[in-house]
């Protein structure tokens, strides 16, 4: 197998195979997944061909997505490739953020400010001191 090729996450392709099978452009895709469409069934929509009054699949997407969300496409259309190369740069983020706190907490150096910008947490696991979790006696 080639080493530069790509690693697309199980959940990801079986959206590869719906847009190699049904002929579906990258923003049509994109519309179906942001529909809420599962791949493994877009075979019972598309079949156009046997039930001529069903709209062909491309076009039904498209016209769901302008009714359900009143544009008539995602404004970034982003690849299934490109979806699945930025969950590999934000996981291989997070490991190497992980890695550097480890090795500062390893020097006992205090431990570096996460990389998402979220606040420190003190107390008893929330930002107020814990005042948030105290029963409140109903």
């Amino acid at each position: 197998m080639a080493k530069n090729k790509q690693f697309i996450p199980a959940a990801l392709q079986p959206w590869i195979e719906a847009r190699r099978r049904f002929r579906l452009t990258h923003a049509q895709v994109q519309m179906a997944r942001e529909l809420g469409l599962n791949p493994g069934k877009l075979g019972k929509i598309a079949n156009h061909r046997q039930e001529p009054w069903k709209a062909p699949l491309p076009v039904f997407i498209e016209r769901l997505y302008r009714q359900c969300f009143g544009r008539p496409g995602p404004d970034p259309v982003r690849s299934i490739e490109e979806i699945a190369a930025a969950q590999q740069a934000r996981k291989q983020a997070r490991s190497d953020d992980r890695g550097a706190r480890r090795a500062a907490a390893a020097d006992g150096l205090p431990a570096p400010a996460p990389a998402t910008g979220a606040p420190a947490v003190t107390g008893e696991g929330s930002p107020d001191g814990g005042a948030a979790t105290q029963p409140s006696g109903h």
